[in-house]
């Protein structure tokens, strides 16, 4: 089963062809296997609304990273393939039929994200909470890590419904807590808007005050930062308690997105990934499909 392309790689004005070094990957029975499971229970994942260039990889090893709350989002990133508009309403079975497809793929890690839900009082805090608390009753071992959004004009409250989910859940330690900062702060205005570095960064902070759980943020590149603007950030992070960081290459959903300004070589990012380790960062992961759940697990 072959993966369809899901980027647009037409002229662009700003770069040339797409270079050799960008591939993806091809699937197997794996991957059909993890499609059903998904489709038999509704759900959705970041995969699939995402364009992710790896799903045919991660499929194919029995992995998907869950998006909560639906396929629509209340922002509208210049990068993010993810449509954006009015939401549905919330389905409140969501985290039991998570489950249920963890339990039927045999999955003992799970990576689970969500659109921005700005129209919520808790920003969809609530079904983070109950799909992580679903999960560990279904399978107390399991291993879980969040990808959340900054949480925006309710980001304490959020956190402390995630937090008091946290503590109830039973099971051993388990917990990755990730958010994207996506990229430098100058680029914020145009990848980002309605978004804030500095709401980012202190999400971050908060959760890396808490011992039991690890820190993870990623950033796209090749949107036109600068090489200092990249180490800036990485300071920053780390700064903030940020652990974990992927490094990856943006690459553009469609004709309606961000062009892409660079296609950063395979040396380049082996040189971020070795600043990033001198820097202090346990866990990194830096290529150009690198993405924030790309084996996650490892």
């Amino acid at each position: 089963m072959k993966v369809q392309p899901v980027f647009d790689f037409s002229s662009q004005p700003n770069v040339g062809r797409m270079p050799e070094w960008i591939r993806q990957a091809f699937g197997n029975e794996d991957y059909a296997q993890t499609s059903r499971s998904l489709t038999e229970n509704a759900l959705t994942t970041v995969c699939e609304e995402a364009r992710c260039p790896n799903r045919g990889e991660c499929w194919s090893r029995g992995t998907a990273t869950f998006m909560l709350l639906g396929d629509t989002c209340t922002r509208a990133c210049g990068f993010c393939a993810v449509k954006t508009g009015r939401p549905a309403a919330v389905e409140q079975d969501e985290p039991q039929r998570v489950a249920n497809a963890v339990a039927s793929m045999g999955l003992d890690y799970i990576v689970l994200t969500s659109v921005n839900r700005d129209d919520l009082a808790d920003g969809g805090a609530g079904i983070f909470a109950e799909t992580l608390m679903a999960l560990r009753a279904s399978n107390a071992k399991i291993k879980l890590e969040l990808l959340t959004p900054d949480f925006h004009g309710c980001q304490p409250q959020a956190l402390e419904v995630i937090k008091t989910a946290m503590e109830q859940a039973e099971g051993e330690n388990f917990l990755v807590w990730g958010h994207n900062v996506e990229t430098v702060p100058h680029l914020y205005r145009r990848v980002r808007k309605g978004s804030s570095y500095a709401r980012s960064l202190d999400l971050l902070a908060t959760v890396s005050d808490k011992n039991t759980i690890e820190t993870k943020s990623a950033l796209m590149l090749g949107l036109g930062e600068k090489h200092q603007d990249v180490i800036g950030v990485l300071k920053d992070l780390r700064h903030a308690g940020v652990n974990r960081i992927a490094l990856g290459q943006y690459l553009r959903p469609s004709r309606y997105h961000l062009a892409v300004e660079e296609y950063i070589t395979p040396e380049q990012f082996t040189e971020y990934e070795k600043i990033a380790k001198d820097l202090g960062f346990g866990w990194v992961k830096a290529g150009p499909l690198v993405r924030s759940s790309y084996h996650a697990e490892d």
